[in-house]
């Protein structure tokens, strides 16, 4: 995994929770959206290589 694409994934997600305000504070939602972000980057391959993309 490219640690530039996990980084990009998780400062993405990290932002558009700011936008979720039921999550409690800001700095809880750019956690959460952070773990997410990685989660997400880190799956990426796994999908790709059961999807054969």
């Amino acid at each position: 995994m490219d640690v530039t694409a996990l980084a990009f994934y998780a400062a993405v997600c990290a932002l558009l929770s700011l936008a979720a305000p039921r999550l409690g504070t800001p700095l809880l939602r750019l956690g959460v959206g952070a773990l997410v972000g990685i989660a997400a980057a880190a799956l990426l391959p796994v999908l790709r290589a059961a999807l054969a993309l």
